[in-house]
């Protein structure tokens, strides 16, 4: 199957021309065709697997030469950056066409989205607690709403979204067609897609969630406090041209960037503590190859969308399977290969046991003949109840250097108030000044 035999609009033909894609991925040979008949679609697939266009494709097939002004097909998304790469995708695919979208999330000024929803888009790609911003001000009229699509779903489920969906979806007419995508399928997403789609094709493209077949899995193990120096030894040995590295936590992401920085490694970070602008310039300068590691946690990844990124970076192991499958997804895709490296401390070896048995084979270890396991070395996380420690111990001085200076300030205006006004001060005695002599 090619995409010319999927019945698609010679426009959008010319543009996935253009993007050089040749054939479709399993995920849009099977979700396109039923997709453009109006059939509601239930799909079940890994990140990186062309489920975008998936999804895009049936819908802009049908906007073409439509009345524009009015908003027809409304995409929900988890994340800020994963709305942006949906938009981007979207223009780059409806790049001969008059179809237009606009990306609406937080975390920046309102008003420029404010002023696109009113001159009226005909896709509107959002993050659900924005778009009910929008709906509370009357910016988003969705009257003539046609086309529902829920992207990522089962993160929109750990993001704690379910409760907005629910709301935005009050805020709509039921949609001619509802495309429904998730890795995978929690009890409580059955029960939404049970609630919102009618009579739905599925398509699960396997039976459990896998990463790509051509992401090259490697497991690194290493203590703790060795892993920065392990990481760097690694991007400066093995022709790492950009990795994605993933962290547990802010803290960490921000520390792991320091010491790549330290160590010549062009480097900055995403995560949620980074304003919209910060965040935007660091995937950016990542995409355009400025920095040559983007180090990223979990939430702040999604819709980090880079051309044959070539090496994924679990610097802390995932605790859950499925996490570890989205982060592997984002090399390897469209059929593309990469390398997948997994550094763990002993006490994260539980952690890979159960990502085996998720993935349903042993992973290969890799120990490096050259790097010293025995050296001693500084963990990238200062343990919490250290930075607390600090924290209070910095508070405490802060406290002290302030009495003492009220103290030193109340002393100097009582010095000064009792040598004032020629009262008595404790039966002291001061000297009047002596009169300067009249010079001669």
């Amino acid at each position: 199957m090619t995409f010319d035999t999927l019945g698609l609009h010679a426009d959008l033909l010319k543009a996935v021309d253009a993007l050089g894609f040749t054939d479709p991925t399993p995920i849009q040979s099977r979700a396109i065709p039923p997709a453009l008949q109006g059939r509601d679609l239930l799909g079940c697939a890994v990140t990186g697997s062309g489920k975008t266009a998936a999804f895009l494709l049936p819908i802009l097939n049908d906007l073409i030469g439509r009345p524009r002004g009015r908003t027809r097909a409304l995409v929900l998304a988890p994340t800020r950056e994963l709305a942006l790469q949906i938009c981007a995708d979207l223009r780059d695919l409806a790049k001969f066409t008059d179809v237009r979208a606009a990306a609406v999330f937080g975390g920046v000024n309102i008003n420029p989205q404010t002023k696109a929803l009113k001159r009226g888009v005909d896709v509107v790609v959002a993050t659900p607690g924005r778009l009910l911003d929008h709906f509370g001000q009357g910016n988003a009229p969705m009257d003539d709403l046609e086309y529902l699509v829920l992207d990522e779903a089962d993160r929109m489920l750990d993001m704690g979204f379910l409760p907005d969906i629910r709301r935005v979806l009050k805020h709509i007419p039921r949609p001619k067609q509802t495309l429904f995508f998730s890795a995978t399928m929690p009890s409580e997403i059955e029960k939404l897609t049970r609630e919102i789609l009618n009579d739905p094709v599925k398509i699960a493209l396997q039976v459990t969630a896998a990463p790509a077949k051509g992401v090259e899995q490697s497991l690194f193990p290493v203590p703790q406090q060795l892993k920065a120096e392990l990481l760097a030894k690694l991007v400066q040995e093995r022709g790492v041209q950009q990795a994605l590295v993933f962290t547990r936590t802010k803290h960490r992401a921000n520390r792991l960037t320091k010491k790549l920085n330290q160590a010549n490694i062009s480097s900055e970070r995403i995560h949620g503590n980074r304003s919209q602008a910060q965040r935007t310039r660091a995937l950016a300068g990542f995409k355009d190859g400025d920095f040559q590691v983007l180090v990223a946690t979990d939430i702040a990844s999604r819709g980090i969308d880079v051309e044959e990124l070539g090496h994924v970076v679990n610097f802390d192991v995932p605790n859950m399977s499925e996490d570890y499958i989205h982060r592997v997804g984002r090399t390897a895709r469209a059929s593309a290969t990469g390398e997948a490296w997994t550094l763990f401390a002993p006490d994260e070896e539980k952690h890979i046991r159960t990502i085996e048995r998720a993935v349903a084979k042993k992973l290969p270890r890799v120990v490096l003949d050259d790097f010293d396991y025995s050296a001693s070395g500084e963990a990238v996380e200062v343990p919490l109840k250290e930075r607390i420690a600090k924290i209070r111990a910095k508070k405490r001085e802060d406290r002290e250097r302030a009495k003492a200076k009220a103290d030193r300030k109340a002393e100097a205006s009582r010095r000064s108030g009792g040598s004032s006004g020629g009262g008595s001060n404790g039966g002291e005695t001061h000297r009047q000044p002596q009169r300067r002599r009249r010079r001669s």
